[in-house]
């Protein structure tokens, strides 16, 4: 039996993280009700998007050609590669305005449970970066298992190699408490302390 159209609609929005099947009906008959030109704007962006977005040839990060905007830049420190999983995770770090260094987004992080290996994340390509010139690279995973497991399986492959490997800090967040802090949290501010 085939979908009818309002159907299809509602099984398309539920690709989108963090929206179940009521939330895509809202979504989707609240479109077609109140916001048939939001609807149309959001279809003709999508459309452009996957048209146009495509990953750029240097650090992999979506890009609308060859290399993206801060691969291009001169202003960028070339001698500080960050290695982020996501794009989203590079935007957060350029948000903070403290990172003026280079970037590798692995699209990912290793996950075998999910069938997702080193080769998949294309850490081949991270390798061939580090001739350009890299003299630090940051691993800037989520610490997550397989946030960890990536962090872990690129120092590996970094081993040996002339280059300075840091971590992102991890730890208590500014404005926190220890006494409303998990257990975990605070043990890694211990192990990750700094000198006054």
């Amino acid at each position: 039996m085939s979908l009818n159209h309002l159907d299809q609609l509602v099984d398309a929005l539920r690709v989108l993280p963090g929206i179940g099947p009521k939330a895509a009906q809202r979504a989707a008959t609240y479109l077609l009700q109140y916001n048939r030109e939001g609807a149309k704007t959001l279809a003709n962006a999508l459309t452009a998007a996957l048209t146009h977005i495509r990953h750029c040839e240097r650090c992999n990060t979506f890009s609308e050609s060859a290399l993206c905007a801060m691969c291009a830049s001169d202003k960028r420190d070339k001698k500080l590669l960050c290695v982020v999983e996501t794009p989203a995770d590079q935007l957060m770090i350029e948000q903070t305005q403290v990172y003026r260094g280079l970037y590798y987004v692995l699209m990912g992080r290793i996950s075998p449970l999910d069938g997702v290996g080193p080769n998949t994340l294309r850490l081949n390509q991270l390798l061939k970066r580090l001739d350009d010139g890299v003299e630090e690279v940051i691993v800037a995973t989520n610490f997550t298992n397989e946030g960890e497991a990536t962090a872990h399986t690129i120092g590996e492959m970094l081993s040996g190699k002339k280059i300075k490997l840091s971590r992102l800090a991890r730890g208590l967040p500014v404005g926190g408490e220890l006494e409303y802090s998990d257990g975990n949290t605070i043990a890694s501010a211990f192990r990750d302390r700094r000198l006054l």
